[in-house]
């Protein structure tokens, strides 16, 4: 036999009994809002349902703020890795926006706050925006078109670090085996010897003490890289 669907109306009676439970008398679908919660003089509280997180239930909270700042999301709460990574991704719009956002359990009718709606106030990474603008500034040209992502468009993106790699890849290509000192040297790469050793890419291996010289996959990613070297 198939589940019923779950549907907006469900989420009314747990959203209800939780507001009147401090004191609220609450109407549902009072003109744009679905769920509004008078008490005394005070600002009204207004609740927005939805079946799961979506672009729409944030419209019409933000749409609702133009009444009160006491705006509210309510979905249905869900179990598993995904479903709480999603939780916590929305909590962070949410107080981004100034909303406020409930669960409901629905076996059970069971009703969670996670977050009250208020003022967003970010705070700034010291270490984070110095990583940013330390990357932006060894970063030779600009080699990679935003938007492309992590993976790159089929190969990896071109960070200082890769760019410091290729440069001992080029060394390497026109000197053969090298002691690391004199590719650090040659190529103004501090970390050159650090580099070849922890090999991330698979591009150098150790053929003696301190010398370093080029792998199989290295000799595919000079040509792979090509263009980028010729920028180097």
């Amino acid at each position: 036999m198939c589940a019923k669907p779950l549907r907006e109306t469900d989420l009314y009676a747990p959203i209800k009994a939780l507001l009147e439970a401090q004191g609220y008398e609450v109407k549902g679908e009072v003109g744009d809002a679905d769920v509004v919660g008078v008490r005394g003089q005070e600002d009204p509280v207004i609740v927005e349902l939805k079946t799961g997180f979506s672009l729409a239930l944030f419209h019409q909270a933000v749409e609702r703020q133009a009444i009160t700042d006491n705006v509210y999301v309510a979905v249905p709460r869900q179990t598993g890795p995904a479903s709480y990574k999603a939780l916590t991704n929305n909590t962070k719009l949410c107080r981004r926006l100034g909303l406020g956002l409930i669960t409901v359990r629905m076996k059970d009718g069971f009703t969670e706050i996670h977050l009250d709606p208020g003022p967003y106030r970010p705070r700034k990474s010291k270490p984070k925006k110095g990583r940013l603008l330390k990357e932006f500034a060894r970063r030779v040209g600009d080699p990679n078109d935003g938007g492309t992502g992590k993976n790159g468009a089929g190969r990896g993106l071109i960070t200082a670090y890769r760019q410091d790699a290729l440069r001992c890849l080029k060394l390497l290509a026109e000197q053969g085996p090298t002691k690391a000192s004199d590719v650090a040297k040659a190529t103004d790469v501090e970390n050159a010897r650090r580099i070849m050793a922890d090999d991330h890419y698979g591009w150098f291996e150790r053929e003696a003490v301190g010398i370093y010289t080029i792998t199989p996959v290295g000799q595919q990613a000079l040509a792979e890289y090509a263009g980028e070297l010729k920028r180097l």
